[in-house]
């Protein structure tokens, strides 16, 4: 899992800054060029990447993402899980 890459990080703000295509409980959940991104909200993120419960909260919004490749970043907007093909 990878945690920071700068020029990867400006394009998810990028994103972020775009309408969600769905919201759930913890997560606001974008479109990205490099994949569906679940930003987590909330007033803290938890300690450890809660990929478990973005799984359960994406099918919510019709995104089935169990077989992605995941990895998280810390963006501007906060806490983001990235799921990519």
């Amino acid at each position: 899992m990878a945690t920071t890459s700068n020029s990867l990080n400006g394009l998810l703000d990028e994103s972020l800054a775009e309408p969600p295509i769905g919201e759930t409980d913890h997560f606001h959940w974008h479109a990205t060029p490099v994949g569906i991104a679940a930003l987590w909200q909330g007033d803290h993120a938890p300690p450890t990447p809660p990929f478990n419960e973005a799984l359960t909260e994406g099918l919510k919004v019709g995104l089935d993402l169990s077989r992605e490749e995941r990895e998280f970043h810390q963006v501007t907007k906060g806490l983001v899980l990235l799921f990519h093909s």
